[in-house]
């Protein structure tokens, strides 16, 4: 079985050219992911999210891709979260994946919206209980008194739903990023690293070269 390090050097001496790559940069997308996951990066699907409020002051935090379907990346949070917070303010963001051992990042722009009720509802149902159990507990970014008041307030909603159904929060759900452009950058020796850029034009994707 090849190990990580051959996967590493067979992907940064293939040329990543803007006359070949997909049109469509989600398709370019999955290749990669897939590649990560093979390689069996931890967790392939953490990206950095940047958000910023109507001031301009910035914020940035690692969170767990779920899907990348529908046009968009989709990520799931508290709706009182400061990420949410800065999303209602401004409902631009940016994201960033880097595969650190494949010598490759990706970097997302775009705009950010709720997915339905519906579509929380359904994600919801598949996290593990203490996932959800989680997501009543914690005023996420709220400042709380203790460990010890968040370990009492777990232990009360354990008991509360011990034989029933976990009801999604309402101020729990996803957000979808619908990027504007999408860069894909490949490491490549001497610096002379490969970016490659698709920049959302006309209901279609123009691509770019970027210099490194």
């Amino acid at each position: 079985m090849s190990s990580i390090y051959d996967i590493r050097e067979n992907i940064i001496q293939q040329e990543l050219d803007e006359r070949s790559v997909p049109a469509d940069p989600f398709v370019l997308f999955k290749r990669w992911y897939d590649q990560a996951y093979e390689a069996k990066i931890f967790e392939p699907n953490a990206f950095a999210l940047a958000t910023t409020d109507m001031e301009g002051n910035p914020s940035v935090r690692m969170l767990l891709l779920k899907s990348f379907e529908n046009g968009g990346f989709t990520f799931f949070t508290n709706y009182n979260s400061l990420k949410a917070q800065h999303l209602d303010q401004n409902p631009k963001a940016a994201m960033v994946f880097y595969w650190s051992e494949l010598e490759r990042q990706v970097r997302i722009h775009g705009n950010v919206g709720k997915i339905s009720a519906a579509e929380s509802d359904a994600y919801f149902e598949t996290r593990p209980v203490g996932s959800r159990l989680g997501a009543w507990v914690s005023p996420q970014s709220q400042p709380i008194e203790s460990r010890s008041w968040l370990e009492k307030l777990h232990y009360e909603f354990r008991k509360k739903y011990a034989r029933g159904q976990i009801p999604r929060p309402e101020n729990w759900g996803g957000y979808r990023l619908i990027p504007t452009s999408i860069e894909f950058w490949q490491g490549r020796p001497n610096r002379l690293h490969d970016r490659i850029c698709y920049r959302a034009e006309n209901g279609g994707w123009k691509i770019l070269r970027l210099a490194p």
